[in-house]
C-alpha cells in the first residue's frame, strides 16, 4: 500500500546530503587536479562536502519605525 500525497514530506531532498555519489566526488577531484584522465573511477580519496549556510537578511530601520520606537522611550 502507498502513502497518499497529502502525508509525504515536502522535505525530503532539501537536506545537505553527507555522501556524493562516485560522478560527484570525480568532479570535486578534477577540480583540485587529483585525479587524472584514466584514472580507476574505484577507491577514489575522500572529498570534504561543504555545507553552505545562508543566512537571513536582517531588516533594516526606516526612518518611520525608528522614529516611533524613539517616541515610546
Amino acid at each position: 500500500m502507498s502513502i497518499d500525497k497529502s502525508l509525504k514530506r515536502k522535505s525530503t531532498g532539501v537536506r545537505n546530503r553527507s555522501v556524493l555519489k562516485r560522478s560527484e566526488r570525480i568532479l570535486a577531484l578534477q577540480e583540485s587536479d587529483r585525479f587524472k584522465e584514466g584514472q580507476s573511477p574505484f577507491g577514489l580519496p575522500k572529498v570534504r562536502v561543504v555545507k553552505i549556510v545562508l543566512k537571513k537578511a536582517k531588516k533594516e530601520k526606516t526612518e518611520d519605525e525608528g522614529a516611533a520606537k524613539d517616541k515610546k522611550k
